[in-house]
């Protein structure tokens, strides 16, 4: 076993001594999953009584009495009939039992019926070997993820080998609580949810749209030059492009559905990649057209279960930077080379430290995905030799496959060190040939085109809340909603502000002016509050001499400068998006 294993089997021994500690607090307590996750664990539990927040440490304390006495953790293959009589007292149980396929099921036994549950997975040898834990926080879940079904408990704990590493962690936790993207964007005016829209619809006010529009402009700036050109679909469709994709027996529950007049049927459009071929289809094409590269930053709407939904990193309407190529067998290296150049221009600005995973297919559920084995295999080499060709080190992923095809999956470390799955490129040979897209080849023979799926910032709304928290709301200059406050000392400078304001403005600054009867302390306070990369103080002497005193959010004081020389920097600045 190796140590990313071994860490996995110790959390997921840490979620049945949760569940453990549970039962010895709570005899009635019923049990669903526990698996582990990243950095930990979590159990579903279901108990007459909710647990608090104020219950985790009473549940951390009964976890490590159960930790001290060593209890052994043994597994054991029993027949369907003995488990149910086993739980009989658990209907969750009962219907995980009913879900197996066999005449038999697996539990973890701690010994002498101190605790005995229902589990196919690998556990340490005893509760002593799961390490340095702790209960972090509890959640609303509904059993199996089905909002018809009963809504019980997830109580989530994070583990570690040792004791620095926990609290390494812990202490990481406390950073990106502070850094929380929900507060940081409340704080800065940048998003708003309402009530009477939905939950999972975010809101954007002027100040957030100003990012979203930069992001766009910058990936613009990135592709067209590079043959991407901007394409344009409904948000609706009829139910038979997602038949004919492949995408309605895999995504339908996660579907809108919209009814027209006369009983017309038709769904808001979850993805794009579907339309994009339509666009394709519309007319005949030689191999002397491609490669074709369509582009578009659009939203697609999924029916996310509400209890999932969190900020803007998971929401119901998401805007896709969504770009699908179509090419020949002989373009492809080519075409996932130059997407990678985007990629790399496009994070290198952000300073994230990026991995490359190559994310394929689980040849054991191969009922999962679309196409032939032989498909598979020519897909998934010839983007394993292209990374390889590239010099591009990466990690192999069993499982991580997208369903119709294999995919470079680019993840990004933010500066507390958390990873985030940004970027993707995927190879699909699988859609275009559903759709029956061709193009005449140079012996005038049809031939299928390979289709390529790519998203750089992938959901813009999920990416803001990256950047949020990874800057701590401390936005680049050329990202920031308002760029450049101008600050008057009193009432008398006003004017002069307002003629600074105008020449930051004529050379495309966004620049605000702060013209409150407030003392200049508190106007600097105000603005550092909404993290204003920019502050130009103007006072008599500036007025007089046609300077300003510039005061940066970073650094502090910059001492004073005159208005042209500074706006030239900045637009240089701006531009360099430094």
């Amino acid at each position: 076993m190796d140590k990313d294993d071994s860490i996995k089997t110790m959390r997921h021994s840490a979620a049945h001594v949760l569940a453990a500690a549970s039962v010895q607090l709570r005899p009635e307590t019923r049990l669903g999953v526990g698996p582990d996750i990243e950095n930990g664990f979590y159990h579903d539990i279901d108990v007459d009584e909710n647990y608090s927040e104020q219950d985790l440490k009473v549940l951390e304390k009964k976890m490590k009495e159960i930790q001290r006495m060593k209890l052994s953790i043994v597994k054991k293959d029993i027949s369907k009939n003995e488990a149910k009589k086993l739980f009989k007292n658990d209907p969750f149980k009962l219907e995980l039992i009913e879900d197996i396929e066999g005449d038999t099921v697996s539990i973890s036994d701690m010994g002498d019926g101190f605790f005995v549950t229902l589990c196919d997975g690998a556990h340490v040898k005893s509760t002593g070997d799961i390490g340095y834990f702790k209960l972090t926080h509890l959640a609303g879940v509904y059993w199996k993820g089905d909002e018809s079904n009963k809504q019980i408990q997830r109580i989530y704990g994070v583990a570690f080998p040792s004791k620095d590493e926990l609290k390494a962690h812990m202490t990481m936790l406390e950073e990106a609580k502070k850094r929380d993207h929900r507060k940081i964007g409340k704080d800065l005016d940048l998003f708003t949810f309402s009530p009477l829209v939905g939950a999972g619809l975010p809101l954007f006010t002027p100040r957030g749209t100003v990012i979203r529009d930069e992001l766009e402009k910058f990936l613009r700036s990135i592709q067209e030059p590079l043959g991407f050109q901007r394409v344009n679909i409904p948000h609706i469709t009829k139910p038979e492009l997602y038949k004919t994709s492949g995408h309605w027996d895999k995504f339908k529950d996660e579907l809108f559905h919209v009814s027209g007049k006369h009983g017309a049927k038709f769904v808001m459009k979850p993805m794009n990649c579907p339309h994009h071929t339509q666009i394709y289809a519309s007319k005949q094409r030689s191999y002397r057209d491609l490669p074709l590269r369509f582009v578009e930053v659009t939203t697609v709407y999924r029916d996310e279960l509400a209890g999932e939904l969190q900020g803007l990193s998971r929401v119901r309407s998401i805007t896709q930077d969504d770009g699908h190529v179509f090419c020949r067998e002989d373009q492809m290296e080519q075409e996932i080379e130059t997407i990678m150049s985007i990629i790399d221009a496009f994070y290198t600005v952000f300073e994230f430290e990026m991995q490359i995973r190559l994310s394929l297919r689980d040849p054991e559920k191969a009922d999962a995905y679309l196409g032939t084995d032989e498909i598979w295999e020519k897909s998934e080499d010839m983007l394993r030799s292209t990374l390889r060709a590239h010099k591009k080190d990466f990690e192999e992923q069993i499982g991580e496959a997208a369903f119709y095809g294999p995919k470079i999956d680019f993840v990004g470390k933010d500066s507390l060190g958390r990873e985030w799955q940004l970027a993707t490129i995927q190879l699909d040979f699988n859609m275009p040939e559903r759709f029956g897209l061709t193009y005449i080849d140079s012996d005038n023979t049809e031939k299928t085109p390979i289709m390529i799926h790519r998203a750089i910032a992938g959901a813009l709304e999920r990416f803001i809340a990256v950047l949020l928290e990874h800057y701590a709301g401390n936005l680049p200059l050329w990202l920031s909603p308002v760029q450049v406050i101008v600050l008057p000392i009193s009432d008398d400078q006003v004017e002069y502000a307002e003629e600074v304001a105008k020449q930051l403005r004529s050379a495309d600054i966004r620049v605000d002016v702060d013209e409150r009867s407030e003392g200049i302390g508190r106007k600097i306070r105000d603005a550092e509050m909404l993290k204003v990369p920019i502050m130009l103080v103007v006072g008599q002497k500036e007025a007089r001499d046609s300077t300003v005193s510039v005061r940066s959010h970073a650094d502090g004081d910059e001492g004073v400068q005159e208005v042209p020389r500074l706006v030239e920097n900045l637009v240089e600045r701006i531009a360099e998006r430094k």
